[in-house]
């Protein structure tokens, strides 16, 4: 670490990279942090949890008993043991609570004021953060499964919805409809995410094992529909053309950096996919077990090299190196299945939550102090210091 320190000093390294080498450093050593507790309000399991990307302090977790909890992650009492403490919740007595499961909460990306969540009971609601009160609804035909904001949009302000149609449907906050559907899957949309870099691509996963690249701006929206084999099927195949997975496809999520898409499917398997040609990269994970029966919320870490995936894996959270596929972790915790984890890019911290109700906090281990002695064990003798007292010789 002192190396970074020097070659940043004397102006040899990229000022980032120490950053990026203490980031991945950290991010190696997540642990279940045995310090820090978080409140236990949901009375069932916990479908979906995000934080809020401004100061990355507040996080909201949505239950299948339809309950949305806000917590405040700040350790405020100053001690080493401290538990994260439910600022507010939208209850069972609460007037609006959502009758069935909240599958997506997420936060209004430039803003602590609003956040939204999406249910079983076919809605999406917007609420008002400081009053807990829903500031529009948005209601469906069917099941909501997934919702997502575009993190850099300043043009539009759609919020993309995957239901139990097999139609994307595009919700303008500001005229409060829905503007836009985009046809082109079979079955039901499982997961959608907009790119972190061109604010007018979406990505959409279905039940169909496809997954579709859209430009929200085109009349025929769809720009890509990903193919695991790259167009080079083999005549001996008895798979679907033009299909991401062998089976439904219930997560994805785009790197950082928007250069690349990770999707997860049914079939145990996860893809790496290059976002602008739409190209398998053919990285090869293994298997990745995936139980799951509706949406699967997994993470990408920011900041480091290389870059992390965490994956909810069984009852445990598989850490992946995205660009090789190697498995560098299993974080052991939860005593049920995982259905979502998020990260915290400030800290480097990692929370989980899934059917045991609980949620986990993931922290970097505490780096152990190098010894007094171990420098002058190491000193070179010539800086040795060759003084002696006056007291030394009369011994």
């Amino acid at each position: 670490m002192l190396g970074y320190i020097f070659a940043r000093q004397a102006g040899l390294d990229d000022p980032l990279r120490l950053r990026r080498a203490e980031s991945t450093r950290r991010v190696l050593s997540l642990e279940l942090n045995k310090d820090k507790d978080v409140e236990r309000i949901h009375a069932s399991g916990i479908s979906t949890l995000d934080i809020e990307p401004i100061e990355g302090r507040y996080m909201l977790s949505g239950g299948s008993d339809g309950v949305i909890v806000l917590y405040d992650l700040e350790n405020s009492s100053g001690k080493p043991c401290y538990t994260c403490k439910a600022v507010c919740s939208v209850g069972r007595s609460h007037p609006d609570v959502h009758k069935f499961s909240v599958e997506t909460v997420q936060w209004y990306p430039h803003d602590t004021g609003m956040f939204t969540s999406s249910s079983f009971d076919k809605t999406l609601k917007i609420w008002d953060t400081n009053t807990l009160q829903p500031a529009d609804e948005f209601n469906f035909e069917g099941t909501v499964y997934s919702h997502h904001m575009s993190p850099v949009a300043t043009k539009h302000c759609l919020i993309a919805v995957g239901t139990k149609s097999p139609k994307v449907q595009l919700c303008d906050l500001k005229s409060g409809s829905c503007s836009h559907i985009l046809q082109g899957h079979k079955q039901e949309v499982l997961a959608v995410s907009w790119s972190p870099r061109y604010e007018y691509i979406l990505a959409s996963a279905s039940a169909d094992s496809k997954v579709k690249l859209w430009d929200v701006r085109r009349a025929s929206a769809c720009l890509i529909t990903l193919d695991q084999h790259n167009g080079e099927k083999s005549k001996a195949s008895s798979e679907a053309a033009n299909t991401a997975h062998n089976g439904r496809v219930n997560g994805l999520c785009f790197t950082s950096n928007g250069l690349h898409l990770l999707t997860v499917g049914t079939d145990d398997r996860m893809r790496l996919w290059n976002s602008s040609s739409g190209e398998n990269t053919l990285v090869n994970y293994g298997k990745v077990c995936n139980e799951s029966r509706k949406g699967l919320k997994f993470a990408v870490s920011h900041g480091c090299s290389p870059e992390f995936v965490f994956v909810p894996y069984s009852s445990t959270i598989a850490i992946y190196t995205i660009y090789s596929g190697d498995l560098i972790a299993m974080l052991r915790g939860h005593y049920n299945s995982v259905d979502c984890c998020v990260f915290q890019p400030h800290f480097q911290e990692l929370y989980s939550s899934g059917r045991d109700s609980n949620i986990l906090a993931w922290v970097p281990s505490v780096r152990e102090p190098e010894p007094d002695d171990a420098s002058e064990k190491c000193l070179n003798p010539a800086y040795e210091d060759a003084w002696s007292s006056s007291s030394d010789g009369e011994g």
